[in-house]
């Protein structure tokens, strides 16, 4: 019986191997299959071949173009006949009829602009002509019926985009557009032009030798200010890249993601005790207070800002006080988990000294769970900051509601790039900012519990 009890027993235990090798190779296999069908599924559901089609890499060849350089263009208003110039096609950068760049010349009635790599364009009063080394001469007329587009070829290359009302040409040495009412030339320049002064400004166009030996000259410019104060006075008032404006709108951002934070920590920190097992012996006041923090955090906080903006109206206010309600909730839990986790020996120890109930929390209680709180509301402090541009652009404050204006425009994408990398200079110092803060009141780094 013996015997056969063990081969019974066996067979069973080979039977069991058996069926568990079946499932983890069942596992093995059909695991990744069905993550193979989904994405063939994701695939053809999102149209991906069709988004490969749609794709315009010449569009955004001139938007990666436009990010570290600059435009200047050159005008024609065919209805008055009135050519100007300037850069990003803008009344702040537009030269004076008699300072136009080398590049742009007057013969008799007519405009010429090299845009570079041989490559011209001349403004005629019966058309506009542009000739491409090695290809001839794009002849654009304007008629009554419309506009009329002439190659060398007869053909029209990629580079022209044509149809009855509009021409565009898009060459590396520059752009072409030619409408009914309008005629354009832009020719791209590497570096953003006039960033430090206007051309309105004494010190435009001048090199960093001039601009140094200016600063440290007795001769004034400017009578009465020194030649310092003035440029710094024409950079912090720049017309074009508003540095003021600019600055005041990270102040609101930082100042939006301070007050958010600092009111979150403050709303949650005696709420914490009353959702602390060791702390709110009531289950419903328990209760009550957890389900109140999972609201506030359940609900993201674009979509409080967007809420609150028709509460109270756009501004800074109102995305501090979305960042306040988020992280209310957040905070609430993380506080309250680190509530339940304090040793209560040390609240045993005041307890037998006679200590009442705030002394044993504000001197057994708050030491021990104090380097949690600061480390979350630090980290909290430094991802707000970036959080805020985003709330900024929804509200109209901040540093975000620039770079939505700056996107809208579809143009000034060099403006794009210095609010982007304002924005990560700003949150990188605020992370130096709250790790020197964390060395200094906690002693050492702690990672927050729920990053």
């Amino acid at each position: 019986m013996a015997v056969a009890d063990i081969g019974y027993d066996g067979a069973i235990a080979r039977a069991s191997a058996a069926n568990l090798f079946r499932r983890k190779r069942l596992i093995a296999f059909g695991v990744p299959t069905i993550i193979l069908a989904y994405l063939v599924y994701v695939f053809f559901a999102f149209d991906i071949p069709g988004l490969a089609e749609r794709a315009r890499i010449d569009n955004a060849r001139i938007l990666l173009a436009d990010t570290y350089s600059h435009k200047v263009h050159v005008s024609l208003d065919n209805r008055s006949g009135e050519t100007t110039v300037a850069i990003e096609g803008e009344n702040k950068g537009q030269y004076a009829a008699e300072a136009w760049p080398a590049w742009v010349q007057r013969d008799g009635p007519s405009v010429v602009v090299e845009l570079g790599e041989g490559e011209v364009v001349r403004f005629d009063p019966d058309a506009v002509r542009y000739a491409v080394p090695e290809y001839g001469i794009v002849t654009i007329r304007r008629t009554d019926g419309g506009i009329v587009l002439d190659t060398p070829s007869g053909e029209i290359p990629e580079w022209i985009n044509a149809s009855g009302t509009r021409v565009s040409i898009t060459r590396p040495a520059g752009r072409v557009s030619v409408t009914r009412n309008r005629t354009e030339a832009l020719r791209y320049f590497a570096g953003w032009e006039l960033f430090f002064f206007t051309l309105d400004s004494p010190f435009a166009d001048k090199s960093w030798a001039e601009l140094a030996s200016l600063a440290v000259s007795g001769d004034q410019v400017r009578p009465g200010q020194s030649n310092l104060v003035a440029m710094a006075s024409d950079f912090w008032n720049n017309a074009m890249w508003r540095h003021r404006d600019v600055a005041w709108a990270i102040f609101e951002t930082v100042l939006m993601a301070f007050l958010g934070t600092m009111g979150a920590m403050l709303v949650a920190f005696p709420l914490a005790f009353l959702a602390a097992t060791n702390f709110s012996p009531n289950f419903l006041v328990r209760f009550g207070i957890r389900r109140l923090f999972d609201f506030l955090r359940g609900v993201d906080g674009l979509i409080w800002t967007i809420i609150l903006s028709r509460a109270f109206g756009p501004g800074p206010l109102t995305g501090a006080l979305a960042i306040l309600t988020t992280d209310s909730g957040t905070f609430g839990k993380l506080f309250s988990e680190a509530l339940e986790n304090v040793d209560s020996k040390q609240i045993d120890g005041l307890r037998s000294t006679g200590a009442n109930a705030l002394q044993r929390n504000r001197f057994g209680v708050i030491p021990q769970i104090a380097p949690v709180i600061l480390s979350q509301v630090l980290y909290y402090l430094e991802s707000n900051t970036r959080s805020a541009t985003v709330i900024g652009a929804i509200v109209g404050g901040g540093i975000g509601l620039l770079l939505t204006q700056a996107i809208q425009t579809q143009k000034d994408w060099e403006e794009v790039s210095y609010y982007i990398i304002l924005t990560l200079l700003m949150v990188s110092a605020m992370d130096i900012l709250s790790g020197w803060l964390r060395q200094r009141l906690i002693g050492r780094s702690t990672a927050p519990a729920n990053s």
